[in-house]
């Protein structure tokens, strides 16, 4: 019924541009023979005046097939600009050319020369006027008797800012008007873009917001670094605007630039940095026409890593998770955008030693991402032997097998919170690394480890619970006000370990560079603002106090682990340290074997295995975290 009613709307639209042409056609013809006999009516002689009405219908019909030719039936013509104009003078031009052709040498209707010019001329006048002040109607009818609510700041005058201005002005959905725009180019300052006046550079975002009482601000930028972006939503920030932002470059190559792709100001964009850049060619050597297993697959990193997975082509991938939900939405995610993709999901836990062995056995992948794990640093300080039996146990398990049926990589997903633990998490995974280096000393399997830090809007993370704090009302709860973390988008650090793992030649711990650490607290201020809210005015930030095993600051090295540089800026290599791999294996089995049992003192255990663990320095201040002279 919708698209009835959408039909037949159209097609009364397009009647009634048609009767409208064919007025502007024959008022052309008229004005035409009036303007060469001086204006006089009277003075037109009877021959030529009857010449023109009898071609009249001939004229307006083939006008109007030439017009269609030309789609100007097909144009949105509350978005006509320069395109549009110049499809008209084609057709004007080509409908004149027809006219002649077919009244002087065809039909062999004489008028004078100069009615030809003339008639086209008009014609190109009228048409163009026609379509135009269709689109100015539609604006002024919007300012003089829509309620504008939104008064919208454009920053970034080119093409994306012109587009989204000019998109705004022709909708009848935007409850709002463009007032001004900004732009960093000088050249540009004191100009027009599409009717709206560029009035400076980032340094008069403040004052022209206030100036023009600013509601909206929107970011038209889609080529400039996040450095930039993220200076500009700083300043953005001290108004009380709400803000959008363009997303990216390839929104101009699709020519998508539309105020639908609009999106809010998400934190990565204040925190974030370029996008990484990683050697496509080295990832798809190692990983295309591979069979690849991951583990956890359904989870944060897992689903992201199978995503960046199909695109490189594997032989076969194998998800393998734990929690059938998380499995099948990466399975008919996948299906959906890699439909030729080789994909099997397996449910089963790494827990489970036959299971696995089985499943090893039947598939015998080339490479394995161990992304299988328990995170979460509360839940595992109140059920530390899950900690043990899931992420030692499981890791070993994993390694053991990755042995026994030839896997040529085994790539595990590691944390900054094995850097000097202090909670039974950080302790488990610190064992997990060097599980993997007691196993690169026994096997032919490359055992790799690739340690980050905090990625943003992974499950059970710290950005999607604010976000759900405050559409609640808030408040915003943050442990302590001085607590600070490394963050890295999902597919940045996916995209650093598939790169890792090119660099794998067996024993490795990488370790990302995640740039530079974030207070939390200013993180919930930024996310408070960015949803057009007051810090402790409109919502309060409570501080709850520091969680069991919880750290001030996180660490991404140890200090006797050194440094070595890969080809890629952002990844770096940590010097191993010497254990003696039978006897600790032997000890990762009687410390699976004593969480089996439920005991009570695995605490007491972990810190005879992990001589980093300090339980009892949880909240205190010791950062030793990778400075940029190190990195360096």
């Amino acid at each position: 019924m919708k698209q009835f009613i959408k039909d037949k709307k159209l097609f009364i639209r397009r009647l009634f541009l048609l009767l409208l042409d064919a007025i502007f056609i024959n008022t052309a013809a008229f004005l035409a023979l009036v303007i060469r006999f001086d204006f006089r009516i009277s003075q037109v002689p009877t021959i030529y005046a009857e010449a023109v009405l009898s071609y009249a219908f001939v004229n307006t019909l083939l006008t109007i097939l030439i017009f269609a030719l030309f789609r100007l039936y097909n144009s949105l013509w509350k978005y006509a600009g320069i395109d549009e104009l110049t499809n008209i003078l084609f057709a004007c031009i080509s409908a004149g050319a027809v006219q002649l052709v077919v009244m002087h040498y065809i039909l062999e209707i004489h008028v004078p020369r100069s009615y030809y010019p003339l008639s086209t001329l008009f014609l190109i006048l009228l048409i163009s006027m026609g379509r135009f002040f269709y689109r100015y109607i539609r604006r002024l009818s919007r300012r003089n008797f829509g309620a504008v609510k939104e008064r919208i700041m454009i920053i970034g005058a080119g093409e994306a800012g012109s587009s989204i201005i000019r998109e705004i002005a022709g909708s009848i959905y935007i409850n709002g008007s463009v007032i001004c725009a900004i732009d960093d180019n000088k050249d540009k300052l004191g100009s027009y873009i599409q009717g709206i006046k560029v009035v400076g550079d980032r340094n008069h975002i403040l004052e022209n917001a206030e100036k023009y009482e600013i509601t909206s601000i929107i970011i038209a930028m889609p080529s400039a670094s996040k450095k930039t972006i993220r200076e500009i939503l700083d300043i953005c920030k001290q108004t009380n605007c709400k803000l959008k932002i363009l997303p990216g470059m390839y929104q101009l190559i699709n020519e998508e630039v539309s105020v639908t792709e609009l999106r809010d100001v998400e934190i990565d964009d204040l925190l974030g940095r370029d996008p990484v850049k990683i050697d496509l060619n080295e990832v798809m050597n190692y990983v295309h026409d591979k069979t690849i297993l991951v583990t956890g697959g359904g989870g944060s990193i897992g689903s992201e890593l199978c995503r960046q997975l199909a695109d490189h082509k594997p032989k076969q991938l194998i998800i393998l998770d734990i929690y059938e939900n998380n499995a099948y939405f990466i399975e008919q995610e996948l299906k959906n955008t890699h439909p030729e993709l080789n994909l099997t999901v397996l449910i089963a836990s790494v827990r489970n030693t036959k299971r696995i062995h089985k499943i090893m056995d039947q598939y015998r992948p080339d490479i394995v991402y161990h992304a299988a794990a328990h995170k979460h640093v509360p839940l595992m300080e109140d059920s530390p032997n899950e900690a043990i039996k899931n992420n030692v146990g499981g890791t070993y398990k994993m390694a053991l097998a990755a042995h026994m049926y030839g896997v040529k990589k085994f790539i595990l997903i590691s944390s900054d919170k094995a850097v000097n633990p202090t909670n039974v998490m950080g302790a488990s995974k610190r064992i997990c690394e060097l599980i993997i280096q007691a196993f690169h000393k026994k096997s032919d399997t490359e055992f790799v480890a690739v340690r980050f830090g905090n990625v943003l809007g992974s499950n059970g993370s710290v950005i999607p619970l604010f976000k759900e704090q405050i559409q609640r009302g808030g408040p915003v709860t943050v442990t302590h006000p001085d607590i600070i973390r490394y963050f890295m988008t999902i597919p940045e650090a996916v995209s650093l370990v598939l790169q890792a793992g090119a660099y794998a030649k067996g024993g490795e711990i990488f370790i990302l560079d995640m740039g530079e650490p974030v207070k939390i607290a200013d993180l919930a201020e930024n996310l408070i603002r960015l949803s057009g809210y007051e810090p402790g005015r409109d919502i309060e930030i409570e501080y709850t106090g520091l969680r069991p095993g919880e750290k001030l600051y996180e660490e991404l090295l140890m200090e006797d682990e050194g440094l070595s540089s890969t080809n890629n800026k952002l990844i770096f290599i940590g010097k191993q340290i010497d254990i003696d791999a039978d006897e600790f294996l032997k000890k990762v089995l009687e410390l699976d074997k004593a969480a089996k049992e439920e005991v009570d003192d695995i605490r007491e255990r972990l810190i005879d295995m992990v001589p980093t663990y300090h339980p009892e320095n949880a909240g205190i201040i010791q950062y030793v975290a990778v400075s940029k002279e190190i990195l360096s």
